[in-house]
């Protein structure tokens, strides 16, 4: 399949943050719980795909687990800047011989943006536990990531809208 085929076939819609996406499930046959900013479905999940027209998920932060895990295509990098102030590389993809991952988990707090790096497409699924909402993603400035992580103004640069 070419990356039309797939973004036809799933349904997908293009994302805020980058790349194209649709939600396949909120526990919406279980109670809600409460969380500091509101009642949330207690777990969601989507489709998320980078295209090579759309190969970056541009820096946000999400207060929810997010945890992500590779289905078709190209791998997809991920850079991870943790409130400790480290920056984690991570690589979502079949390779495992080359140390890529098939799935991992970012943690509530953590701002993170990612990017297909080669070929037409990479798509992975996102299961976010409490469910995702989006007054609970922030997507970054670059002012505000420089001044938080002066240390990585490149990269911080580069993944910024």
């Amino acid at each position: 399949m070419n990356k039309q085929q797939i973004i036809e076939s799933l349904g997908l819609e293009a994302h805020i943050e980058g790349g194209y996406f649709r939600r396949t499930f909120e526990a919406s046959h279980r109670e809600r719980i409460q969380t500091a900013r509101g009642e949330r479905f207690s777990f969601t999940s989507i489709y998320y795909l980078l295209t090579d027209d759309s190969p970056i998920g541009h820096w946000h932060l999400n207060q929810s687990d997010i945890f992500h895990a590779y289905h078709l295509g190209n791998p997809i990098t991920y850079y991870l800047l943790h409130p400790s102030g480290e920056l984690e590389v991570k690589v979502l993809g079949p390779d495992l011989q080359a140390g890529q991952e098939l799935q991992f988990v970012v943690p509530g707090g953590v701002w993170k943006a990612s990017e297909l790096t080669q070929g037409q497409y990479g798509l992975i699924s996102e299961a976010v536990v409490p469910g995702f909402d989006f007054a609970d993603m922030q997507l970054a400035t670059e002012s505000q990531l420089i001044e938080e992580y002066p240390q990585y103004i490149d990269i911080v640069k580069r993944y910024c809208r």
